[in-house]
């Protein structure tokens, strides 16, 4: 899963992109409203953490750009500015949840989790998809109730065909999303192809198959 983090105070950017990093998030960040309104413009992400206040603009600017692209990127809004009337606002333009600062890292976690499972996977904390069984929380994988063991990368490849099942998924895209923005723009994709060839040997026993469509990237179909 890839998080955005906009945030202008150093400190907390940098506390919050390890805590997430330490929970196996892809987290990219931006401190300021040019940078965020640029990343948006060319990059999607499942989650965007948004600070109201930026030095050069508003985080609710920031909010209605995401919407007015019909993006579904989940949206929590991360401010010291707890009145109600900015909670209602960033809630009415879309926003998925509201973070009002200071808040411990275990909060973070739970609320990034929770937009996520409800965006993505139905609020559930397991996926079950024919003979395969995935544990969101942990991160694990069962096959016919035998624990598949994945890497970093394998899991992350497979969350992402998941949730673009039965869709085919670009390379350039599937690159972005698992190795970070601006991997899109790599001269080649080949270090994509031996995560997917040992994703699909442990695939095997599954009733759910990476197909390549050669050149353009991959699908996930289900049997």
């Amino acid at each position: 899963m890839k998080i955005l983090i906009i945030e202008d105070e150093p400190q907390m950017l940098d506390n919050m992109r390890q805590t997430l990093e330490q929970e196996k998030y892809q987290v990219e960040t931006a401190s300021d409203y040019k940078t965020a309104s640029s990343k948006l413009g060319v990059y999607d992400y499942d989650c965007i953490l948004l600070d109201i206040t930026l030095p050069d603009g508003s985080g609710l600017d920031l909010l209605q750009q995401i919407k007015s692209q019909g993006k579904d990127d989940g949206v929590i809004i991360v401010s010291a500015k707890d009145s109600l009337d900015d909670r209602l606002k960033g809630l009415n333009l879309g926003a998925d949840d509201y973070l009002p600062k200071p808040f411990h890292n275990a909060e973070l976690n739970a609320r990034v989790k929770a937009v996520l499972r409800r965006l993505n996977f139905k609020g559930q904390d397991t996926i079950t998809i024919g003979n395969a069984m995935i544990n969101i929380e942990n991160r694990e994988l069962k096959i016919d109730n035998k624990d598949i063991e994945l890497n970093r990368k394998e899991y992350d490849i497979l969350m992402y065909l998941i949730t673009n099942k039965n869709r085919l998924v670009t390379k350039a895209a599937l690159a972005e999303h698992v190795w970070g923005d601006h991997i899109d723009q790599a001269d080649s994709f080949d270090f994509i192809y031996s995560q997917i060839k040992n994703l699909r040997k442990k695939l095997e026993a599954a009733t759910l198959t990476v197909e390549a469509v050669y050149g353009v990237g991959y699908k996930l179909v289900i049997d």
